[in-house]
């Protein structure tokens, strides 16, 4: 006799991504792609190892070096990162898996000492986040911003276009776009963070341009239904902040939908890895508001995640950390078996040992 639960377990697609069941693995930075922020073998054994997931949305990744937020985080702009992501998509593939690639660039959540020599991290405004990032010197306060000009904006999604068609290269099945966590796309889209006069800044209209443009640009370079986007209204990662969120969001998600055809929205509900009733929010005022598939993330257990999707809330729920330490979490949560404890002392930095050596079941 099947349950609720059973639901989960069951095979949907997003877009023109066939998905064996409704489990994702969502973006997980680690910080062990060096040097040259490229990959190593060991990534592709990371993800091998976990693409009984539905799909597999693999890590932040930069598109171009100014892109670049955190230490020893992958890009998608070379030669050697193409193909070392290859290898990646090769053992996800092999084991009968799905991944799409998580397009990142960080704005102002940067470190001088991270980015080409003179740089210095861009942002709708010149507005020093609160907040921190990682770099060889451990956890620093970022470093202050200078404001995009509007004329270096079409260069900006032009790199996001090239991003993809990389991935596409790289044998992904698609690129997830990320508009989420206070990185540049959120930046533009919040009036705590963009303070610009122009196209751009302002109103609900020209705050969501940007997101738009580059989801726009993205799927004419590689398919709308090869493509999704991320986004999570209320956190305050980051120095994320809007003084009305619901009615900009609502706007964000009108415009994505109205690009025919985009496979996905994936929605982090709450506080990133926090606190899910952080503040006040209508997700589901989002969800009527687009036709493609939803991926609900933030906090689920089975339970939460098997009623979300039976009542439609959702069409997929994506799992954190726990795939962390449990590389087969598909099958544990399938059997209600227990969970593997994470060590917090090796999820940035290091070699395979709490990267690789999580042991399945049995």
């Amino acid at each position: 006799m099947s349950t609720d639960s059973d639901v989960l377990f069951t095979p949907t697609r997003l877009g023109s991504i066939a998905l064996a069941n409704r489990i994702a693995m969502a973006p997980l930075t680690r910080n062990r792609a060096l040097p040259d922020r490229v990959p190593t073998p060991l990534a592709a054994t990371y993800y091998g190892q976990r693409a009984s997931a539905g799909l597999l949305i693999a890590e932040a990744t930069q598109i171009s070096p100014l892109g670049q937020g955190y230490l020893d985080t992958p890009g998608i702009y070379s030669a050697a990162q193409v193909t070392a992501w290859k290898t990646i998509t090769d053992a996800v593939h092999a084991r009968g898996g799905k991944i799409v690639l998580q397009l990142w660039h960080v704005g102002r959540i940067s470190h001088t000492s991270l980015l080409p020599e003179g740089e210095v991290p861009v942002a709708p405004s010149a507005i020093r986040a609160d907040s921190k990032t990682f770099t060889a010197n451990g956890f620093e306060d970022v470093s202050a911003p200078r404001a995009l000009a509007l004329e270096e904006i079409p260069a900006l999604i032009e790199d996001y276009r090239q991003a993809a068609r990389n991935a596409i290269t790289a044998g992904f099945d698609g690129v997830e776009v990320h508009a989420a966590n206070g990185y540049l796309i959120d930046q533009f889209l919040r009036d705590g963070s963009n303070h610009r006069d122009d196209a751009y800044g302002g109103s609900i209209e020209n705050r969501t341009r940007l997101l738009f443009e580059v989801v726009s640009a993205v799927a004419e370079a590689i398919g709308p239904a090869r493509t999704g986007v991320r986004l999570s209204p209320v956190t305050p990662v980051n120095d994320a902040h809007d003084s009305n969120p619901q009615p900009l969001f609502e706007r964000a998600v009108e415009r994505l939908d109205s690009i025919d055809g985009l496979a996905f929205i994936h929605v982090i509900e709450g506080a990133t890895g926090g606190d899910r009733d952080n503040l006040p929010f209508d997700y589901a005022a989002l969800r009527a508001r687009f036709r493609g598939g939803w991926i609900a993330n933030n906090g689920y257990d089975k339970a939460s995640a098997a009623a979300a999707v039976t009542a439609g809330n959702a069409d997929v729920i994506a799992f954190g950390r726990p795939f962390i330490s449990n590389p087969d979490l598909v099958e544990r949560l399938r059997t209600d078996a227990p969970l593997a404890a994470l060590d917090p002392q090796t999820l940035y930095g290091g070699g395979e040992h709490g990267y690789i050596d999580y042991p399945p079941l049995g």
